[in-house]
């Protein structure tokens, strides 16, 4: 008898077709970090599965990270390497919208696209790698693809700067401020705490901005109006954690700039609606670096500021960031920088040898100061924060705190605090014990404490 000759369709279930396999390369900031995210998402709801190595991936894409030469470096090496280790690669993110340093460097990139360009990169790669959808199978959670621990995710509000700061060329590959739909954030935010995420971290270029480009407008939420405005979003999701953030979701801000407005988020800190932590980008204390950098305030305002925020909410964390050997930056400059330090007395602060950025404002100016300067300076100025932080944390100890546990092991738990933000704070070390898990909370009495950490137990 002749055999029944099989249809198409049949044929394809006969031989199923393997999907294809994207490798990912995620670097820079968390605001890249959430454009990564996207990808991925959007790369699985197409039935894209994600390779864990360059051998097993059928093609790569890498984003890379182009704000100073440190990181241009780093970003074109692993261009290299996902090229040696693979061969197709396709680049997007900041790097990509530096004019044509990706494609002069490594012409053999299938394509190179700039930051938040989830579109642009879906195009690259079904043009290099076609994948039909099924919508019966391709199938992700509803609050997308993160690299993040389940238990924490970064929300980003906003896209662009508005600012010209001299030494940054962010909004020339970001653009100005787009602030996303109130309703939408607030959404995203909803969804990703149903889905068991305990701290939703705040982050945009100019999170205090939030808002000014579509003038405050009021959006919607639950069917009630709200404001496009850090004020009312801070409110807001600080709404979805219940009575209290510090047992139910945690809401940390990110990038906020010094603006007057900022006084209203002190008094939600104060009565527990979101965390008592603020990132404050100072950059420096010196008058005329602030004006050569053309940063908003000044370091007298900033200081009577941080005193009035501590006046209303005691328990407030200031995280900041700083630039030492700035073009034009003296010595005297450097004192007064040293001198701010000292009088605001800040809990978390990062430090950066000035670096010229190509295409920056900053390059042109005049005074720029030798690399061993900024060295030393830098080294000076991290070792008396060093000194200021050490004091502070040594104060809490005796104390007890709720804590987010990280990481359990067999030497205990890493964990945080609400002074802790993820990877550029310091961590709880916490002694063993069977009820401690990955991604709750814990009431931790703090025992000792050194420059950066603390080590606790439970209380």
């Amino acid at each position: 008898m002749k055999a029944a000759t099989k249809t198409a369709p049949e044929k394809a279930r006969a031989r199923p077709q393997a999907a294809p396999k994207i490798g990912f390369v995620s670097l820079g900031c968390p605001k890249a970090l959430v454009d990564s995210e996207r990808i991925l998402t959007q790369l699985r709801a197409e039935g894209y599965l994600v390779a864990p190595s360059y051998a097993d991936a059928d093609l790569v894409i890498v984003n890379t990270c182009g704000f100073i030469d440190a990181a241009v470096k780093e970003s074109l090496d692993a261009i290299g390497e996902a090229l040696a280790e693979n061969g197709k690669v396709i680049v997007t993110g900041c790097l990509g919208a530096k004019g044509s340093i990706v494609q002069d460097t490594h012409p053999r990139v299938l394509a190179v696209t700039g930051p938040h360009a989830t579109d642009a990169v879906m195009r690259a790669v079904h043009s290099h790698l076609p994948q039909p959808h099924d919508p019966y199978t391709d199938l992700i959670p509803p609050q997308g693809v993160k690299l993040t621990p389940r238990h924490y995710a970064y929300l980003k509000i906003a896209e662009g700067c508005n600012h010209r700061c001299t030494f940054c060329i962010i909004p020339s590959m970001r653009g100005d401020l787009v602030s996303r739909p109130v309703g939408e954030v607030m959404q995203e935010a909803a969804t990703l705490v149903k889905a068991g995420v305990r701290e939703l971290l705040v982050i945009s270029q100019d999170t205090s901005a939030y808002g000014v480009d579509v003038k405050y407008r009021t959006g919607f939420w639950n069917g009630r109006p709200l404001k496009t405005r850090m004020t009312e979003l801070a409110a807001a999701l600080g709404g979805l954690a219940g009575k209290d953030a510090a047992s139910g979701v945690w809401v940390r801000l990110h990038y906020v700039y010094p603006y007057p407005h900022v006084d209203e988020v002190i008094p939600l800190m104060a009565d527990g609606k979101i965390l008592p932590y603020l990132d404050v980008p100072f950059q420096h204390a010196s008058p005329r670096i602030l004006k050569a950098m053309k940063r908003p305030a000044s370091s007298e305002n900033n200081l009577a500021r941080i005193k009035r925020w501590r006046d209303i909410c005691p328990a407030l964390t200031i995280r900041s960031t700083f630039i030492v050997g700035f073009p034009g930056e003296t010595e005297a400059d450097f004192e007064q920088l040293l001198e701010f330090l000292e009088d605001a007395q800040l809990d978390r602060v990062g430090c950066f040898a000035y670096s010229p950025v190509e295409g920056a404002a900053a390059n042109a100016l005049p005074g720029h100061v030798p690399e061993a300067i900024k060295e030393e300076r830098k080294a000076r100025f991290m070792a008396l924060q060093e000194t200021i932080s050490a004091a502070r944390l040594k104060r809490k100890v005796g104390q007890t705190f709720t804590v987010l546990i990280d990481a359990v092991g067999a030497q205990g738990a890493t964990a945080r605090s609400a002074a802790d933000a993820p990877e550029i704070d310091g961590a709880v070390h916490v002694a063993p014990e069977a009820s401690l898990k990955a991604g709750e909370f814990a009431r931790v009495t703090i025992v000792a404490s050194d420059t950066h950490d603390l080590k606790g137990v439970v209380a």
